[in-house]
């Protein structure tokens, strides 16, 4: 498995243990301060990852565009995200990243149109995608934390 791949994996896998116990009133709760939720966090990266690496190779994404609308870069949660859209992102997490180690080792992102980052970085490779998704996940980790800190919910006291 790819180096990179395997550490979004493990990335997505910390950030559901800080999830692990919340009620999906903690998961959906904006606290005062915040412009989304824990399940926006993790749903964008989903969303992100795919967008970054499949869209801009010109290739199908992996997930159901839906989800595209309602968690890609400028959104906010419009309302609560029930439980079986919070299991069906859950699986997500984790398939999408395998499924796109296979693309990577088929050579599917060949072709790549490149853009640039709201951080002054210019994306013009899978290469680089993988980098950018390594401090993204991690971005939005630190969100996680600092939003469950915000409700007064301080377990999973590891992370």
């Amino acid at each position: 498995m790819d180096r990179s791949v395997e550490m979004l994996i493990a990335y997505r896998r910390t950030t559901l243990k800080l999830l692990e116990g919340l009620s999906m009133d903690s998961l959906n709760a904006i606290p005062p301060g915040f412009n989304n939720n824990l399940i926006w966090n993790f749903g964008h990266v989903v969303v992100s990852q795919q967008s970054m690496c499949y869209l801009n190779a010109g290739l199908k994404p992996v997930i159901d565009e839906t989800y595209f609308v309602k968690y890609r870069k400028g959104t906010k949660p419009e309302k609560p995200v029930d439980k079986a859209e919070f299991e069906t992102l859950k699986n997500l997490s984790e398939t999408a990243l395998q499924q796109l180690d296979r693309d990577l080792e088929n050579n599917l992102f060949s072709r790549f149109n490149p853009f640039g980052t709201s951080y002054g970085v210019e994306i013009t490779n899978i290469n680089d995608v993988l980098k950018i998704l390594l401090f993204h996940e991690g971005l939005h980790l630190g969100y996680c934390m600092a939003l469950k800190r915000a409700q007064g919910n301080r377990g999973n006291r590891s992370l």
